[in-house]
């Protein structure tokens, strides 16, 4: 019985790396506990009356919940593990008053400090197989702090990029190129340009989904807001008398089109085309919210 508890509390473990490493590093796969918490956390979030100022908070509040998350089972894991076998397979430093603690207590104080690498000694494993369990939760703790932070690093220039094609856009927007502006060789890189940045956000989604749950700020020069001017800008060059306007329309219509199936499929979910994903991305995504 004791040696089945622990199994159970090593597969809580596993589990929990798991999901570590799909979101970090096979972040295409779909599912997974982080990305149930981070959509959770959205949905709720959208149904509060000043939604606009608490949807601004979701992606980072998500982000330290999944870390928390991934860290209190990671611990919780490894306690179970401890339990059955605590105290006779641990060996306590003499005037410790841990031993007379209760055993869940124990090792859940011994699974904490050694998943943070402090190594305060008072607890140590006697047990041969134990001595070298310990040593593997510090790494995974150690893996932990350091998968956050790379988290972090990735998550944020992602970020930067899909803010920079927003606000070109807008920018775009309010100056309205005509379509004889469009139709010449200047036009033609414009739409060149701007496909090459839709297809690196289209990356960025699928690499870091959990980027879709960082709003914007600003809902007129958001990404949701200004995505469907460049469905425009694309028209435009797909009717220009010039090849390299229309050839460069067309790969920004492409470019809009997988930026949409993308958009869909891991998030939105109406089967409609680009233009009524755009639509129902620009009401998931800022467009309308309370201006409390």
């Amino acid at each position: 019985m004791k040696w089945l508890v622990s199994v159970a509390g090593a597969g809580l473990v596993m589990l929990t790396l798991r999901d570590l490493f799909h979101t970090l590093w096979h972040p295409t796969r779909h599912g997974g506990l982080s990305r149930l918490v981070m959509t959770a956390l959205w949905r709720l979030a959208r149904r509060f009356r000043a939604r606009r100022r608490v949807v601004g908070l979701v992606g980072p509040l998500a982000m330290v919940t999944v870390v928390g998350m991934w860290a209190l089972t990671i611990v919780l894991g490894w306690a179970i593990v401890y339990w059955p076998h605590m105290p006779g397979a641990f060996a306590f430093s003499s005037g410790s008053r841990a031993a007379r603690e209760s055993a869940l207590l124990d090792s859940v104080y011994l699974s904490l400090v050694t998943v943070a690498t402090l190594g305060l000694g008072d607890i140590a494993p006697g047990a041969g197989w134990l001595r070298l369990v310990s040593p593997l939760e510090a790494l995974v703790g150690f893996t932990l702090l350091t998968a956050t932070v790379s988290w972090v690093l990735e998550i944020y220039p992602a970020l930067t990029r899909r803010r920079v094609l927003a606000v070109r856009l807008a920018l775009l927007r309010d100056s309205d190129p005509t379509q004889r502006q469009i139709d010449c060789t200047a036009g033609a890189l414009l739409l060149d340009s701007l496909a090459t940045e839709v297809v690196r956000v289209r990356i960025d989604f699928t690499q870091y989904a959990e980027a879709y749950y960082f709003h914007d700020g600003e809902d007129h020069s958001s990404l949701a807001a200004t995505i469907g001017y460049a469905a425009v800008l694309a028209q435009r060059g797909q009717a220009a008398q010039r090849p390299e306007a229309r050839l460069a329309g067309d790969v920004l219509t492409g470019a809009l089109a997988d930026l949409a199936a993308v958009l869909d499929q891991r998030f939105l979910h109406t089967g409609g085309p680009a233009t009524e994903v755009f639509a129902a991305y620009a009401t998931d995504h800022g467009r309308g919210f309370a201006r409390t």
